[in-house]
């Protein structure tokens, strides 16, 4: 569904965000996009929805080049972005104006999500409060059906019922033919949602895996005491959250944070494991 291939990017000549980026992201997965900010993962979606264009290498989404803007493209993403603006109207106005360029798009679907989302469907977009502007644009990009869905800080505003919802919308939004790319920097919200784990840092993928490669290969754990196979480790109240190679193939459950910090810190050493 997406190639990218050897991506260079940056706002200014002399400061790239991406260097030789490559990676490859197919439909049926849920992807999370993670990375301290600044890494570039809101520039990376816009690259994706043809917002930004790379100063070298290629982007292939869809079969198409996203850089070209081509309605055939266009109809088939939906882009949620960090920052937005709603217009003084109410919900059906919204809808009649914009829903005309996604030919997929399910009116059913939106009303359903709407409700489950308990939004006042009679009031302004601009008089609503911004977490439930947020899950109006969240249930609006879900119904047009597109195959690419880009959410970027989809969670700012939401409280911790609402990121329930989410969590739950979002697991049943996943079809065969469809690819959903969630970047946060809140990865504690991606639990048990995301398949398949993408950390960018200086300037490439520090991590591309499935979550159930990443548990097949380290083991995340409270130990007593550090030894020579920790990876990784923070104090905890009981020994220390550990994340360690998975010698003796234990189950346990990926933990987004502890690992997005491994990463950060230790990169070297995970590497020739992911490798």
């Amino acid at each position: 569904m997406i190639k990218i291939n050897n991506l260079n990017f940056g706002y200014s000549k002399h400061q790239l965000l991406f260097k030789n980026l490559s990676m490859q992201l197919s439909n049926g997965h849920i992807y999370g996009l993670l990375g301290k900010n600044g890494a570039g993962k809101s520039t990376l979606l816009k690259n994706l929805a043809g917002l930004v264009y790379a100063e070298s290498g290629s982007m292939d989404v869809l079969g198409y080049n996203p850089a070209k803007r081509q309605p055939a493209l266009l109809e088939q993403i939906c882009f949620i972005p960090e920052e937005f603006y709603l217009p003084s109207v109410k919900i059906d106005a919204y809808v009649k104006a914009n829903a005309v360029f996604y030919p997929n798009f399910d009116h059913p679907y939106f009303t359903s999500l709407l409700a489950e989302f308990d939004i006042p469907v009679g009031q302004k977009l601009i008089n609503m409060s911004y977490g439930q502007k947020k899950k109006v644009i969240i249930a609006f990009g879900l119904a047009t059906n597109a195959k690419l869905i880009i959410m970027d800080e989809p969670t700012n505003g939401l409280d911790i019922p609402s990121k329930a919802q989410f969590r739950k919308i979002m697991a049943s939004a996943l079809t065969e033919d469809r690819c959903i790319i969630i970047s946060t920097h809140q990865v504690r919200d991606l639990d048990n949602l995301i398949d398949t784990v993408i950390m960018l840092d200086e300037n490439s993928v520090a991590l591309k895996a499935s979550v159930e490669e990443i548990t097949d290969k380290l083991v995340f754990k409270r130990v007593k005491e550090i030894d020579e196979t920790v990876i990784y480790s923070e104090p905890s109240l009981a020994g220390f959250n550990a994340v360690m190679p998975n010698f003796h193939k234990e189950d346990s459950k990926l933990d987004l944070e502890l690992l997005f910090n491994a990463v950060l810190a230790e990169k070297n050493k995970l590497k020739p494991i992911f490798n």
